[in-house]
C-alpha cells in the first residue's frame, strides 16, 4: 500500500473523461476494474474536515489486488468468510475488494463504540464470528487487544492489518467471478445477540446500486459526502460501494469524528464544487441543527446551497427534525426540497424505495386508531402522528402490503411491507429457518408495518416494536415522542417497551434519560411524564428515569429497545429512586 504519511494532494476530481456508468455491470470486481480508469476516488477528511489522505480508485484496485494476491498466498479462496473491522480507511477498502477479487466473502463488522466497554465489544464480535464462521479477524492495530480476544474465542486467524500488508503477495491468476456468487456478507446494526448474515449476491448488489442511482438521479458533477459507518449498509452500500459502481468521488469523514464535531459534515459540504449527495438518519440532522446557536450567522459559515440530495434513512423519519434543520439552515442556502426520503434494509441489499428527486419532505396525518387498529374511545378527541412518504419503489423493485392472513391490501390499508426484486437477498448464512420465515416464493418479509398511497410508500413501524396490552396496539415511536416534546429531552432520550407487572400483565415500560439532580425536582418531572404517557395509553405505566447515556444504541446509532429491554430486566440499567409525594 502506499505511503499514508505522504502530504495530502489535491481531492480527486468530480468528473473525468470516463463515461459514467450507473452500475451496468455484471460483478463487483469489473465495477471496481471500470471505476480505476477514471481520475476519481475516496478522499478522507479529520474531524477538522481537513483532507488528510487522498485515495482514487486506481490506487485503490492495485491494492485490492495486492491484497487478493497476498489472500491467496494465506490459503483463502472462494467462499471463505473474511471478517474485516470496518475502519473508514484506505486500508479497509482494499481489503474488502481485495477478498471480492478471489471470490471471498467479506464480512464488515463494527468499531467499539462508547457503549458496555471491551468486554462488550469482544462478546459481540465473538457472536458474530460464530455465525460467520471466518478463516481471519483483520482488524486495525489500536484495537489489536480485543480483536485478537475475539478471534481466540472463534477459533480462527486474528491479524492486524498492518501485520497483513508484510505478508507475501506472489503473483496470481484472479478466480473467476459469477454474478450469481455471494458478493459479501452484511449484518443487520441490530443483529448482536442472535445474528443473522445477510448474503448479497454480485447481481444483487449492482441491481440495487442501479434501482438506488437511477432514482436519484445520479449525474455528472455530483460528488458524495459521508460520515457514516461501513458496517452499516446505509454507509457501506449506499456510500462506498455505491460510489465505486457509479464512479462518483466522495469525501468521508469517520463516524466517530462526526460524533464529537458533527458540524464540520456541513463544513465538508459547503467545500464541494459540485453537486452533493448525503445522507443520515434523522439524529444526524438532529445532532446538526441542536449544534448550531440560533446567535450563529450560518451564511458566513456553511455554503449548503449545492446540496441538492439530502437522504434520510436507517430509522423513523421525524417531520419535526426536519423542519427544524430547515430553520437553522435555510440562511445558508438548504433547501427544504433537497430532503429524499428513502427506506430500505440490509436484506433488500439496501434501497427498496426512493423519493423522487425534489419533492422533500411529505408526510399524511393519521388518527392513532387506524395506526393501533382499533376503534378506540370515540368520545374523545382524534390524535394524529404525522407519517413520512418513504417514496416509490426502485426500478425492479415491487411492493405489497399484506394483512396477517397474507393477502394484499389496498390503498391506505396498513399491513406488513413485502418487496420482491433482483436484490433481495440470497438467505440468511447458514440460517435456513430464519430464511424461510422472511423469504416466501421471491418475496421478502421486512418485518416493517406501512401503508400505500399512489404507488407511495408510508412507513408506522416495526412490527416486533408494537406493544400489545389488553388486544390493543400501542407504537413506541408515539409513546417516545409525546415525551421528547417536554422540555429539556433530546432525540434517542427515551426508550418504551412492554414488561410484565408484578400482578403479571403486561405494561407500557418508559426509560427516560433524566439530567435533574435535585430530588424533588426529579419526582415532579416523573409524575409530569407519567400524566403524558398515560394520556397517549390510557394506562398506568412503568415510568424510569435513568441516568444520561444509559440508555444503548446500535452500531449504526439508533436506539436499541430491545437491548434497553435487556439490559433494564437484568438489573444493567439502574433508575433512580424516585421521591415518593408528601
Amino acid at each position: 500500500m502506499t505511503d499514508a504519511g505522504a502530504a495530502p494532494r489535491a481531492p480527486t476530481p468530480n468528473d473525468c473523461p470516463l463515461p459514467r456508468r450507473r452500475s451496468d455491470f455484471s460483478t463487483f470486481t469489473e465495477a471496481v476494474d471500470y471505476a480505476a480508469r477514471s481520475e476519481k476516488g475516496l478522499n478522507f477528511h479529520d474531524m477538522r474536515a481537513e483532507l488528510d489522505r487522498v485515495y482514487p480508485y486506481s490506487e485503490m484496485r492495485e491494492d485490492a489486488l495486492m491484497a487478493a494476491r497476498r489472500l491467496l498466498a494465506s490459503g483463502f479462496g472462494k467462499g471463505d468468510r473474511v471478517a474485516l473491522i470496518a475502519e473508514t480507511c484506505p486500508e479497509f477498502a482494499a481489503l474488502f475488494c481485495g477478498a471480492v477479487y478471489i471470490g471471498a466473502w467479506p464480512v464488515p463488522l463494527p468499531l467499539p463504540t462508547g457503549f458496555g466497554g471491551k468486554e462488550s465489544y469482544v462478546d459481540q464480535l465473538a457472536v458474530q464470528l460464530a455465525s460467520s464462521d471466518p478463516k481471519a479477524l483483520i482488524y486495525p492495530a489500536e484495537i489489536a487487544e480485543m480483536g485478537a480476544a475475539a478471534a481466540e474465542r472463534q477459533g480462527c486467524e486474528g491479524i492486524a492489518w498492518e501485520d497483513f500488508a508484510t505478508r507475501d503477495a506472489p503473483e496470481a491468476e484472479m478466480p473467476v467471478i459469477d454474478p450469481d456468487d455471494i458478493c459479501y456478507l452484511q449484518y443487520s446494526s441490530g443483529s448482536t445477540r442472535f445474528p443473522t448474515g445477510v448474503a448479497v449476491t454480485h447481481r444483487a448488489l449492482l441491481d440495487n446500486l442501479a434501482g438506488h442511482a437511477i432514482s436519484m438521479d445520479f449525474r455528472e458533477n455530483d460528488r458524495v459526502v459521508s460520515w457514516l459507518p461501513w458496517y452499516h449498509d446505509m454507509g457501506l452500500v449506499g456510500c462506498f460501494l455505491s460510489v465505486i459502481a457509479n464512479q462518483a468521488s466522495i469525501d468521508y469523514i469517520k463516524t466517530e469524528h462526526f460524533a464529537r464535531r458533527p458540524l464540520a459534515w456541513l463544513t465538508l459540504i459547503s467545500r464541494n464544487e459540485g453537486n452533493t449527495l448525503s445522507y443520515s438518519p434523522t439524529f444526524g440532522y438532529d445532532i446538526c441543527a441542536r449544534r448550531i446557536s440560533s446567535q450563529s450567522n450560518v451564511a458566513d459559515r456553511f455554503d449548503l446551497s449545492r446540496w441538492r440530495t439530502a437522504g434520510n434513512g436507517a430509522d423513523m423519519i421525524r417531520p419535526d427534525v426536519m423542519q427544524n434543520f430547515v430553520n437553522a439552515f435555510a440562511d445558508a442556502g438548504f433547501k427544504a426540497n433537497a430532503f429524499t426520503p428513502s427506506y430500505g434494509l440490509a436484506e433488500a441489499t439496501l434501497a427498496v424505495t426512493v423519493m423522487p428527486p425534489r419533492e422533500g419532505i411529505r408526510v399524511e396525518l393519521v388518527e392513532e386508531e387506524r395506526l393501533s387498529g382499533t376503534r378506540g374511545d370515540l368520545s374523545r378527541p382524534a390524535r394524529y402522528r404525522a407519517i413520512v412518504n418513504c417514496g416509490k419503489a426502485i426500478p425492479g423493485m415491487e411492493m405489497e402490503i399484506r394483512g396477517e392472513d397474507g393477502s394484499a391490501r389496498g390503498d391506505h390499508q396498513i399491513g406488513k411491507v413485502w418487496c420482491r426484486g433482483t436484490s433481495v437477498m440470497h438467505s440468511y448464512f447458514r440460517n435456513e429457518e430464519a430464511t424461510n420465515e422472511c423469504l416466501v416464493d421471491g418475496w421478502l418479509d421486512t418485518g416493517d408495518m406501512g401503508y400505500m398511497a399512489d404507488d407511495y410508500l408510508f412507513i408506522v413501524g416495526r412490527a416486533k416494536d408494537m406493544i400489545i396490552i389488553n388486544g390493543k396496539n400501542h407504537w413506541p415511536q408515539d409513546i417516545e415522542w409525546a415525551v421528547e416534546q417536554l422540555p429539556g429531552f433530546n432525540h434517542g432520550d427515551i426508550a418504551a417497551f412492554s414488561v410484565e407487572t408484578d400482578n403479571g400483565e403486561e405494561a407500557p415500560a418508559v426509560l427516560v434519560h433524566c439530567r435533574v439532580i435535585d430530588p424533588e425536582e426529579r419526582a415532579k418531572l416523573h409524575e409530569v411524564i407519567r400524566d403524558k404517557v398515560r394520556s397517549i395509553t390510557g394506562m398506568n405505566c412503568v415510568v424510569e428515569l435513568v441516568p444520561p447515556r444509559t440508555l444503548p444504541r446500535t452500531s449504526s446509532g439508533k436506539l436499541s429497545r430491545a437491548k434497553a429491554k435487556k439490559l433494564y430486566l437484568s438489573g444493567e440499567i439502574q433508575p433512580f429512586e424516585i421521591l415518593e409525594a408528601a
